[in-house]
């Protein structure tokens, strides 16, 4: 079963003279375990794609389906469930709390959905242990730095039971050294067995992924398995 499918999705904004159709028509099926990165020019429909995957927002036709389950047969709450269990959301500008710690921060969407204090904390912990960021748990955002604070954004977005996890332009704030390190955390989480869908504009850091898909003018207009990325040259210098 995938994790995340698309069928034959329209989203159309604005009514006659005024109408602009975001997407046209896109179908997109993302496995458990899979890494997909979205391309295409700016106006093309990529961050449109990521809210509608993500139940943020409503196609005007075709069809969601998350693990399975049609997003249209679900009430807004029941959705607001699913987003809070099995969505995670990693955004450019981080969106993390000012006033909360890295831990805090992390631990707040599984005390949203009822999780008790204390199992969130050790969930966070746990997840927190995994991105290397033990030392900075009880450190505010405002005393991370950049790369410290997509990792500290990237743990919030995978804690729990999460099957799918969507960035969008997750390193656009980041130089290229901690750019290519957030691609190695988004790609480490999927093989765990999370969907990743990655809106980018950067083709070495789409690389990081197993697929490439690319959008124009709200049409899905190829996708293709990229060329071997940084990640195989690690493993051809570790096999050597």
């Amino acid at each position: 079963m995938s994790a995340l499918e698309l069928i034959g999705v329209t989203k159309v904004y604005g009514r006659g003279a005024g109408e602009v159709q975001a997407l046209r028509e896109v179908t997109l099926a993302v496995e458990p375990g899979e890494l997909v990165a979205v391309m295409g020019p700016s106006g093309s429909g990529k961050s449109t794609l990521l809210t509608i995957a993500g139940t943020l927002e409503s196609a005007s036709s075709g069809d969601v389906l998350i693990g399975g389950m049609p997003v249209s047969k679900l009430s807004r709450n029941q959705q607001a469930a699913m987003r809070r269990r099995a969505i995670g959301y990693v955004f450019q500008d981080f969106n993390l709390l000012a006033g909360l710690t890295a831990a805090e921060n992390v631990a707040l969407p599984l005390e949203l959905d009822g999780v008790s204090t204390r199992t969130a904390r050790k969930a966070a912990l746990e997840v927190l242990d995994r991105l290397s960021l033990s030392a900075r748990a009880e450190h505010f955002p405002d005393d991370l730095s950049g790369g410290e604070r997509q990792r500290v954004a990237i743990a919030r977005a995978v804690v729990g039971e999460r099957r799918l996890l969507l960035a969008d332009e997750p390193s656009g704030a980041l130089d290229s050294v901690n750019g290519e390190a957030v691609m190695r955390l988004v790609r480490s989480t999927c093989q765990g067995g999370v969907a990743g869908v990655v809106v980018t504009h950067d083709a070495q850091l789409a690389s990081w992924a197993d697929r490439v898909v690319f959008l124009r003018d709200g049409r899905m207009v190829d996708q293709t398995a990229p060329p071997a990325g940084p990640e195989s040259l690690l493993q051809a210098d570790a096999a050597r």
